[in-house]
């Protein structure tokens, strides 16, 4: 890697904090581009090359996991979406039931003591929302929140 590489990795590392910290916040892509010192055009190709999906998506996966901790918590559907930074419930249930393979509804009904043993840094991996489609999850062998199926 070249120092000018390194140094980009830097920067996307930097916006990816801020995505980290502050989900929950408007975040536009020129915002984190900003963060970044690149311009947007260049910072959305560099950060979907670096970590393989949009920055937009980034954000709203993680806004998605915190959302799922809320909802297990016992948080209403509206109230987490608005906790989470999402100003449309509509587009948060999408992108949740993309995510998750499920509604928010179903999941926050849903029993969850077997998340609740787990210690935190097991539960953070195991819960996390991947972006996998139900034909190619079962392929995998895999549910749709991306637990292995037993065989």
């Amino acid at each position: 890697m070249t120092p000018e590489d390194l140094a980009n990795l830097a920067h996307l590392r930097r916006a990816r904090d801020l995505i980290d910290r502050d989900y929950a916040q408007p975040l536009d892509v020129p915002t984190m581009a900003r963060r970044a010192l690149m311009s947007p055009g260049h910072f959305s190709r560099q950060f979907r090359a670096v970590y393989g999906e949009t920055p937009y998506s980034y954000l709203m996966t993680r806004r998605i996991e915190r959302a799922m901790a809320l909802l297990r918590g016992g948080m209403s559907v509206t109230d987490a979406c608005m906790a989470v930074g999402c100003t449309s419930l509509g587009s948060f249930s999408s992108r949740f039931t993309e995510l998750v393979g499920e509604t928010p509804s179903a999941y926050r009904s849903r029993e969850h003591s077997a998340v609740a043993a787990m210690p935190p840094c097991v539960a953070k991996l195991r819960t996390r929302p991947t972006r996998i489609s139900p034909s190619r999850a079962r392929e995998a062998g895999r549910d749709a929140a991306g637990l292995t199926l037993a065989t």
